[in-house]
This record gives structure tokens, C-alpha cells and sequence, in this order.
């Protein structure tokens, strides 16, 4: 919908009734992603796109029906063997289309930087906006609106776009389209574990970059599962590229002729957590020899390590799922303690709202 958000607003400006259809799932060889938007006003006029042509017209004929009766609509295309001509996608995908009344105008004014569209997938289709610290709209209930705000956030922070079940409301599903970049996942050590925790790292949503100062070690061979391998001293490329209050570091190498510097670096950034791989013994080391060169004792608290939490890990998969259940617990404040141990909320809020506009 963003891309469309301008057009949709001088539409409500001038008092053009209209109705959206957005792409909420895909399978198959889909043009279309998610979120992908096409309208259609009360004079017929078009905007955006939902297939790149194979459906428009259906789906045209769909936002003339909401338009009608103001009762949203949900829709699936996929390939007719029988009919290769019929209303479907020749190229062999499918795709479901959610076509409801004009959102709150207040949404499309919210597309000025990261925020994520949550819609339920009903028969009046409400569409929520949600920052990191607020949101915009409701759905007229309370505990709806919760589940809806926590789960838009959670997913902002990962840059996620799907389906998800509103877990109060049994049958009820919610579209969450997020529009801001995934969160940066920073591998220092190009040694067998990064390559474990690359591979989780990107299945949790994370974009992730592998760094090591060896060329023959940082090969995109060794690491296909990384968005970018780069051979270079870790603490320089860390000072010139970008990070924010997303990015994990995860510093494995445990030799102190890239840590310290590295660290150096990092632990004076604005991230969310770094973490070093070694033992005990090494932490303690580590932490002389950045206490040498000037690191402060609040710098050096925010340093986990050894990093990851205690599940007996052996291999680098299972140290890799120790080291991401550490930062994911940092991220949604979560203790690491076994479920089973305590009677509090399982579910955590990732930001309390704190205004809401």
C-alpha cells in the first residue's frame, strides 16, 4: 500500500470513494509479493498492481463489488489447466487478494518511515498502523488490538510481511505488511560456527554479513547462506558500515588480535547486543586487554560472554541456537529461563506503547 499511499490520499482529498486490494499470500511463481497494491476509485480510475496483469481484471471487477456493497472480500487465482486463457496466473502461481473499503486516512500518512499495516482479514478489513512506539487506528477491541500491536511490531523488527492468527480470536486471521529493512546480524569469524549461526541467522529474518580478515577463510563458498561475505580487518569494516538499534554483533574468532579492536568498536556503537565466543578464561583476558585500552566498566556490561545461553551445546548448530536464543531473549525480553518453570505471561510486548495518535 505504500507504494500507492500518495495517490490514495489525494483520492480521499477530493472525497473518491474506493477500495484496495492488497496481495496477502503467494505460492508457487508468483509476480506478486505480499503487500503488493492495487485500488480502484469510484470513477474507475486504477492504481498499482496485484499480478502484473494476469488478474487485474477480476480483481477490478472485485473492488467495484466492495465499492457496492462496502463488505470487504477474499480472494484466490491460481493456473486453470482446463483454461489457459481463464482468470488466472499462467505462470503457474497462486495468490490470495484481500479487497476491503478505504483505509483511515490517517494510515496512509504514516508511511513516512518504519511502520507496519495490520488488517484483519474479516468482512470489514480495519486496518491498524504500528511504529515502534505507537500506533494508529483500532478494531474496536481491546484484546485484538493488543495481539495485533505486539505481533505488527515483532515483525516490523524482523521486516516481516504475512498471515497471522489473531490468538484471542480462534478463526481470525490479520495481514501484518511491514515496510522498513530486516535487522542486521554482523558474524566476526569465519570458522565453522559462523556458518551454523549465518544459517539461523537469516532463517530468523536477519540480514546477515560474515567478516573475517583472512580472504581464504571469508569465501562465499564457505558461507552460501550469508548476504554478503567480506574479507577484511573486522574493526574497520565495523566502523564504516551501518548498524542500528537492531544489530546483533557476534564476535567468534576468541584471538585477541581482532577482538580487542573489534570489540573496541563495538561495544561504543548503538546495537542491541554483542556478544564474544570463548571460554572463561579468554573472557577474562579479553576484558584486561580492553580495560588497557580505555574501555570504560559501563562499555564493557554490555559485552555477553562467553556468549549464548547454557544448553549444554557441543556442536556449532547447538552453539548457534545458544547464541540466538541469547539475543533473541535480549531482543523481546525474555529471561531464558525454561517455560516450564514460571507462571508469567509467555508472550512478551516488544515496546510498550507509550502514545497512542
Amino acid at each position: 500500500m505504500k507504494d500507492i499511499a500518495a495517490r490514495l490520499m489525494a483520492w480521499h482529498d477530493v472525497g473518491l470513494a474506493y477500495a484496495v486490494a492488497t496481495v496477502v499470500a503467494v505460492s508457487g511463481s508468483a509476480p506478486r509479493s505480499p503487500g503488493a497494491a492495487m485500488s480502484v476509485a469510484s470513477d474507475g480510475q486504477v492504481v498499482g498492481s496485484v499480478s502484473g496483469g494476469c488478474v487485474e481484471g477480476a480483481v477490478y471487477a472485485l473492488c467495484q463489488e466492495v465499492l457496492d456493497t462496502g463488505v470487504a472480500v477474499r480472494q484466490s487465482f491460481g493456473y486453470s489447466d482446463d483454461d489457459a486463457f481463464a482468470v488466472g496466473l499462467t505462470c503457474g502461481g497462486e495468490i490470495e487478494v484481500f479487497v476491503s473499503p478505504a483505509p483511515d486516512p490517517a494510515v496512509l500518512r504514516s508511511f513516512d518511515g518504519a511502520v507496519a499495516t495490520v488488517q484483519l482479514l474479516d468482512s470489514v478489513g480495519t486496518v491498524l498502523a504500528v511504529r515502534p512506539d505507537r500506533h494508529l487506528g483500532s478494531t474496536g477491541f481491546a484484546d485484538i488490538d493488543r495481539i495485533a500491536i505486539d505481533e505488527a511490531r515483532a515483525m516490523l523488527d524482523t521486516g516481516s510481511t504475512g498471515i497471522r492468527s489473531v490468538r484471542c480470536r480462534p478463526g481470525v486471521e490479520m495481514f501484518v505488511a511491514s515496510y522498513a529493512e530486516p535487522p542486521r546480524l554482523l558474524v566476526f569469524g569465519a570458522i565453522d560456527h559462523a556458518g551454523a549461526l549465518a544459517r539461523l541467522g537469516t532463517f530468523l529474518g536477519y540480514r546477515v554479513t560474515v567478516c573475517d580478515a583472512r580472504p581464504v577463510f571469508a569465501t562465499r563458498a564457505r558461507f552460501p547462506d550469508a548476504d554478503e561475505v567480506i574479507a577484511e580487518w573486522p574493526h574497520s569494516y565495523l566502523a564504516r558500515t551501518d548498524v542500528d538499534a537492531r544489530t546483533v554483533v557476534c564476535v567468534l574468532t576468541h584471538d585477541a588480535k581482532f577482538d580487542v579492536p573489534l570489540l573496541e568498536v563495538a561495544l561504543r556503537l548503538p546495537v542491541a547486543f554483542v556478544g564474544a565466543m570463548g571460554s572463561r578464561r579468554t573472557h577474562r583476558d579479553r576484558q584486561a586487554r580492553l580495560r588497557e585500552v580505555g574501555m570504560t566498566e559501563t562499555e564493557l556490561s554490555r559485552l555477553r560472554s562467553p556468549v549464548g545461553l547454557d544448553l549444554g551445546a557441543s556442536t556449532p548448530e547447538e552453539t548457534a541456537v545458544a547464541i540466538a536464543a541469547e539475543f533473541v531473549a535480549a531482543r523481546r525480553g525474555g529471561s531464558g529461563m525454561s517455560l516450564t518453570l514460571g507462571d508469567g505471561p509467555i508472550h512478551h510486548a516488544t515496546v510498550p506503547d507509550r502514545r497512542q495518535a
